[in-house]
């Protein structure tokens, strides 16, 4: 995935820490978002962007839910890094709304991290899972969009 991060936009959905959106930007994205609905982590990755002094990177403090359902305006995102908490069935409703509201670019790889027993079906099928791995309770996948 190291070379679609290259120059790309890219979406943290469910940002928590900061963690891949900010390891994106490390990587040479040109500009990564940051949804999180926690305060307390909205503040703690706006010093984090304070430290690094880091300019490509904007933090909303929303749920994914509720930045989805706005449209993404003229912002279209290559790569997207979906990790929402377990058992919500938020994978679904984030999934259904980035189709519905087209934040992807045709071709946008997504990183989709979920519990184990999550069916594939939460996933659009036109998305071509390349990789997927398990550990512990875990399942990890990475898709390209097949628009």
């Amino acid at each position: 995935m190291q070379h679609d991060i290259i120059g790309a936009r890219c979406l943290d959905l469910f940002a928590g820490s900061g963690a891949l959106g900010l390891e994106a930007l490390s990587r040479g994205a040109a500009r990564t978002v940051l949804v999180e609905k926690s305060a307390t982590a909205t503040q703690q990755l706006e010093a984090h962007l304070r430290a690094l002094s880091c300019d490509h990177a904007t933090i909303v403090h929303l749920s994914a839910e509720q930045f989805l359902q706005r449209g993404p305006g003229d912002a279209r995102y290559n790569v997207v890094f979906l990790d929402p908490p377990f058992g919500k069935g938020l994978l679904a409703t984030c999934t259904q709304l980035l189709e519905e509201k087209n934040w992807l670019t045709p071709d946008a790889r997504i990183y989709l991290e979920n519990e184990h027993n999550l069916p594939v079906t939460d996933i659009p099928s036109h998305w071509h899972i390349d990789r997927e791995k398990a550990a512990g309770q875990i399942t990890y996948r990475l898709a390209t969009r097949q628009a």
